[in-house]
């Protein structure tokens, strides 16, 4: 039977688990790409918009949970960050804006960050 220690296994398991979010981002990115493309009163629109605000809504309660292992610092820059994509997800929504640029940007910086 095979032996690994504790910090093989944290490793492994924060590893894959990075692996999952930047997954969790791809997919948001490839919907946010598709509403851009069909335009911000489309289904894929909606669809995308559901997607980031689940999605960020579950990394945000994540973020704020005191246990979480992240420093605090960078916890409380990425709560802002998911804040402000929930917000611009329902400012398209409502139509006070045209366009997934902004939040296109972002959420390739934050998946790209995942990949370092």
């Amino acid at each position: 039977m095979y032996q690994f220690s504790y910090a093989e296994v944290a490793q492994e398991s924060s590893a894959s688990a990075r692996e999952r979010e930047r997954e969790a981002f791809d997919h948001m990115l490839a919907s946010l790409e598709r509403a851009q493309a069909a335009g911000t009163r489309s289904r894929e629109a909606t669809e995308a918009i559901y997607a980031t605000r689940n999605l960020w809504s579950i990394l945000v309660e994540d973020l704020a949970n005191p246990e979480n292992a992240l420093p605090e610092d960078l916890r409380a820059s990425l709560i802002s960050i998911g804040l402000w994509v929930m917000r611009e997800a329902e400012a398209i929504r409502l139509g006070r804006v045209d366009s997934f640029d902004a939040m296109i940007e972002v959420t390739t910086m934050i998946r790209d960050g995942l990949e370092a």
